[in-house]
């Protein structure tokens, strides 16, 4: 159904290559037209004085993370970065192993999941504004992120790295990252472009997705990159996408991105994604990186597909030159708009106090309190002694992951926050509890730990996972606990009630074991250079959790709709995965099939209430191209300042087609003193009541009522609407 005849696929694509390069001159807003007008100007004059060899060295790399500078025109070559939330330490030319400089240790910003956790564009711009500065301080010009798959299974590796299950949420906080990257004068680079939603197998997965599905979940993050961020660079996937690699994917970097979306930039191929010369052309890719060519040789970069092999295509006659042009004119538009033919491009900055701060602010607003019985949180200020228990709260987590890891200037953990906070007023009980290097002392350590427990006031239980679990390159085989760490905080809550535990992680984990037993729950991710500040400040009550999670916590992972449908690895003939789940990802899964999550989406407490009144939609019937204002007050009616995120969900009761149970649509931030009270609204149109029709392949919003429902999260719905759409030209 997906293939056509290699004759015909080459007509169609040329023909596509020939309408891109048309809508290249009149794709950018009217506000930029003489700018970009200017700018095509410019590089129409570099590319006609290049030769053929020249050109074809722009669209493949000539070290492990550059291309190569054409010096008799004067035009530079990229350099790019992995770094995600923090600029990587420099590697050499031609293999990943550290150049050992003592000048690259960078700010460690929080990963991605606990950006989303923030639920604040704000705090993802100023990320976005650290990331970038410290870039260009670096010399790159191309940030290699930010990362947006959809966390389709709990299992998957990179989910740290991800903003969590939820598109809405998703497109609502890369936008502002982007912008923030891009204002200084660095191209951020969107990942991975698309469906790449697990590591097991991740170059020979092809992914079976209903349209419905990819338009609803897995695009919409990236589109709000393209159209809303104005993201200038795009990495590809490594797997497949029906029968076809995501780097030479004809679908969805042709028709999609390049003619649907009107992106701009230059698509980038993961390190090895390219495996074909004339699909990798034909098909939307623009630089290559990073390929193992037959030889085996990494660093033969002249043998790379889009090198010598292109090179000799044109030469032949196979593929025309207009095809390169396209690519080589989409880099220089990159290097235009990110100034690298300017005297005057901004110098960046590098591990200044303020970037710091930035990386303190998010960790703060990221964490998420999932628990809190009896007030056991914040800490009491008369208390004396605190067990201090697990692996984590000495572990530094900064150097891990994959391609994310970073080479932190500091990174200050738990266990240094705590001693420098009390300096000794406080006793701490401090043990190991778990060890990921020795399975032969697991008793001792537990035993340890009880003891610690018993002579203390409270205890609090630094467990979950870290990069050895979570890592680029394959996937969690459960999502259990590791190193007996269930065993351990059952002991360790038996012998004190009054037991905290802190999970540092980017995925769910399996809590049941133990969740009732202990006082309090709290999600600390992977939170950067200042992550144990942050915890710290949190647990003793400086500044109020306002975290809420971007993803759900199952109870079990046999719970999780991946595991339910049963299509996840892939082990078949062809390495088919099919999303048997389609649209129900997360949440809308869990509520539309009334499972009971551990914790849902959109969760966390605070240690404060928050009171929601006086809900008001009007006008309360809309048609198409109106809108309607959703409005309602939020008040602090507790005895501390703190900030809530109002979630906005719409439900559809009467559909054509099967719609979740509730989808997020809308969401504000508010930071309220004791008392104070504060109008949030909403603006809502024909978008927000929509689904994909795969029939008439758009976006459809029926006639109807639809519920409008606030919430504190997908599970808390504190107030109800109703809101009817009526277009009148409808059917």
């Amino acid at each position: 159904m997906f293939r056509e005849t290699a004759k015909h696929r080459y007509r169609v694509v040329l023909l596509s290559i020939a309408f891109l390069g048309m809508a290249w001159n009149c794709r950018e807003s009217a506000g930029a037209m003489n700018s970009n007008k200017k700018i095509k100007q410019e590089i129409d004059k570099m590319v006609s004085k290049m030769t053929l060899e020249e050109k074809i060295s722009m669209v493949h790399a000539n070290t492990l993370f550059t291309t190569a500078a054409i010096e008799r025109l004067d035009i530079p070559g990229l350099c790019m970065s992995d770094g995600p939330h923090g600029v990587r330490e420099e590697q050499k030319p031609d293999d990943f192993s550290p150049t050992g400089l003592s000048t690259d240790a960078s700010t460690y910003l929080p990963t991605l999941t606990a950006l989303a956790a923030t639920w604040n564009p704000d705090m993802s711009y100023c990320f976005g504004k650290v990331l970038g500065s410290e870039a260009r301080a670096r010399g790159k010009d191309v940030i290699l992120g930010p990362a947006i798959n959809i966390m389709r299974t709990p299992l998957c590796g990179r989910n740290f790295e991800y903003m969590g299950e939820d598109p809405y949420l998703t497109s609502k906080m890369v936008v502002p990252y982007i912008k923030g990257v891009q204002e200084n004068d660095v191209a951020a680079c969107v990942k991975h472009f698309a469906l790449n939603n697990q590591e097991y197998k991740r170059h020979s997965a092809d992914v079976q997705c209903s349209e419905r599905a990819l338009r609803e979940i897995y695009l919409p993050g990236f589109k709000a990159a393209v159209q809303e961020g104005g993201v200038l660079t795009l990495m590809a996937a490594y797997n497949l996408f029906r029968g076809q690699h995501c780097c030479q994917n004809e679908y969805l970097l042709n028709e999609i991105l390049k003619k649907e979306w009107g992106f701009s930039g230059a698509v980038i191929s993961d390190w090895g994604g390219v495996y074909n010369t004339k699909e990798a052309a034909l098909n939307g890719m623009d630089i290559e990186m990073g390929t193992k060519v037959p030889n085996g040789v990494r660093n033969d970069f002249e043998n790379y597909f889009l090198a010598k092999p292109f090179l000799n295509e044109i030469r032949q006659g196979a593929l025309p030159e207009s095809v390169l042009d396209d690519k080589v004119k989409r880099i220089l538009y990159v290097m235009h708009k990110i100034n690298m033919f300017d005297k005057n491009r901004k110098p960046g900055a590098f591990n200044t106090p303020d970037h710091q701060k930035t990386a303190l602010d998010v960790a703060q607003e990221a964490i998420v309190l999932l628990k809190n019985d009896k007030g056991l949180l914040p800490i009491a200020a008369d208390v004396k002694s605190i067990a201090v228990i697990g692996e984590n709260a000495a572990m530094e987590q900064a150097h891990g992951g994959g391609s994310s890891n970073i080479k932190a200037k500091y990174e200050i953990t738990p266990l240094e926050a705590l001693q420098k906070k009390l300096n000794g007023r406080v006793t701490l009980n401090v043990a190991q509890g778990y060890s990921f290097q020795d399975d032969a002392s697991v008793q001792k350590l537990i035993d340890e730990a009880v003891e610690a427990a018993k002579k203390s006031d409270i205890v609090i239980v630094f467990g979950g996972l870290n990069h050895q679990f979570e890592t680029e390159g394959r996937d969690r085989k459960d999502m259990k606990l590791p190193y007996h760490q269930d065993k351990l905080i059952r002991a360790v809550a038996e012998a004190n009630p009054k037991t905290i535990v802190v999970l540092i992680c980017g995925s769910p984990v399996e809590v049941y074991q133990w969740v009732d037993a202990v006082g309090a729950v709290v999600q600390g991710w992977y939170a950067g250079m200042e992550a144990g500040t942050a915890m710290v400040n949190v647990l003793f009550g400086d500044v109020n959790p306002s975290g809420k999670l971007p993803f759900t916590f199952p109870v079990r992972l046999e719970d999780s709709p991946v595991d339910v449908y049963g299509d996840y690895l892939g082990d078949n003939e062809g390495n088919i995965v099919e999303y048997r789940e389609d649209i129900l990802v997360g949440y809308r899964y869990y509520d539309t099939k009334k499972v009971a999550p551990q914790f849902c989406f959109g969760h966390g407490l605070s240690y404060t209430q928050f009171e929601y009144d006086k809900l008001k939609i009007s006008p309360a019937q809309i048609k198409a191209g109106r809108q309607t204002v959703v409005s309602l007050e939020v008040k602090n009616v507790g005895n501390s300042f703190g900030a809530e995120v109002v979630q906005l969900y719409i439900n559809a009761p009467e559909s054509s087609v099967i719609r979740p149970e509730k989808e997020l649509k809308g969401f504000a931030k508010v930071f309220l003193k004791p008392g104070q009270k504060n109008t949030v609204r909403f603006v809502i149109d024909e978008s927000h009541l929509s689904f994909y029709d795969e029939s008439k392949k758009q976006w459809t919003a029926e006639n109807g009522i639809f519920n409008v429902l606030i919430g504190s999260s997908s599970r808390d719905i504190r107030l109800k609407g109703g809101l009817e759409f009526n277009d009148k030209t409808a059917k």
